[in-house]
């Protein structure tokens, strides 16, 4: 009974702060908002737990902890089965600091802005629903965030969906934002315009601000990453990477001018899209991945096909040609007339495959 006993608890203490941190603080908030809604309280009456935009402004901690709230059991579900397994990786991968402004940031700024949008629709649609009629809760903003750090450190990996599809950590983002924009485009904008939000403020802090750990890096303190294979224009298809490409180099030109991306020890020829020698361990993770790709394409292309009879360094045929049967069946044979004719005749065919 012990040891059945102790089990949960170590597997609670085997999980990273940051990650328990973050997975208690939704179970608890997720839950406290089931209560208040099953005593007969309405989510109107709720802005202190959940982004209202025309209330919450007077409760700025929203911008944050609204993302705790997940206003169903299913969502619940759902998000404790994707997020903290998520988090657990990253965290070892980052360290906590780094795991905890990353969610922070990816939350708070992707609710900024969804709130910024309904001010904008009610002053140009004069309509209250979209100051009061929207409640902005749970964490599709870190979900997506997520994707796109996986993204970074394992493009080339392969995952199932629902034990039948299969698809590459990189095709996921775009997936989920395409879902996102169906949702809006058929009425659905709160909560799901949050997750185009998430993957645009994720990608930018992920690219330029999030701050690379000294010990990974041969040039010293760093932020973002800046490889090609983490540029912005390979999240959409080649025919419009014209365009995107001159329209997030100007971004770049313009943010740098005024200084609202840090550079450090960054290398930004190119218009900032060169890695540091020595990289970054992401960069380390893709390199490795593509490394490891080719080798199991060559390993199966190379046993598939024959492999050609090395020849010696002095030119001549293999051992095998000059001792085996094969090399005195290619010389020939003289007819055994007696016991002492034959070691007479096969004399020189060894020494003419020789």
């Amino acid at each position: 009974m012990a040891i059945l006993s102790s089990a949960p608890l170590q597997f609670v203490a085997s999980i990273p702060p940051a990650t328990r941190a973050i997975t208690g603080a939704t179970v608890a908030f997720s839950l406290l908002y089931y209560f208040l809604v099953f005593t007969g309280s309405e989510v109107a009456s709720l802005p202190w737990l959940v982004l209202i935009p025309g209330s919450s402004i007077f409760y700025p901690w929203t911008f944050l902890t609204s993302a705790f709230v997940e206003s169903t059991i299913i969502e619940l579900i759902f998000t404790l089965i994707v997020v903290p397994p998520s988090l657990r990786y990253l965290e070892r991968l980052w360290g906590a600091v780094e795991i905890i402004k990353f969610v922070a940031v990816t939350i708070t700024v992707s609710n900024i802005i969804a709130f910024g949008l309904c001010w904008l629709e009610y002053m140009v649609f004069t309509n209250p629903s979209f100051l009061y009629g929207q409640a902005y809760h749970g964490q599709m903003a870190l979900q997506i965030g997520l994707l796109v750090a996986f993204t970074q450190v394992i493009p080339e990996h392969q995952v199932q969906l629902f034990g039948v599809l299969k698809a590459r950590v990189k095709t996921l983002p775009m997936a989920y934002v395409t879902f996102s924009t169906v949702m809006c485009i058929i009425g659905f904008q709160c909560p799901f315009i949050v997750i185009q939000f998430g993957w645009l403020v994720s990608y930018l802090w992920l690219r330029f601000y999030k701050k690379n750990s000294g010990e990974v890096l041969s040039g010293g303190p760093a932020y973002g990453d800046r490889s090609e294979t983490f540029a912005f224009v390979n999240w959409f298809p080649p025919f419009i990477h014209g365009p995107i490409t001159l329209l997030a180099n100007t971004a770049h030109k313009l943010a740098t001018k005024f200084h609202l991306i840090p550079t450090g020890n960054m290398d930004i020829e190119a218009g900032g899209y060169t890695q540091l020698p020595g990289g970054a361990r992401a960069e380390a993770e893709r390199r490795r991945a593509m490394a490891l790709k080719a080798l199991d394409q060559r390993v199966a292309s190379g046993a598939s096909s024959p492999v050609p009879p090395q020849r010696a360094a002095n030119g001549s045929a293999p051992a095998a040609s000059r001792t085996g049967p094969s090399s005195l069946s290619e010389a020939p044979v003289a007819p055994a007339t007696s016991a002492d004719s034959s070691p007479k005749d096969a004399s020189p065919a060894g020494q003419e495959s020789r």
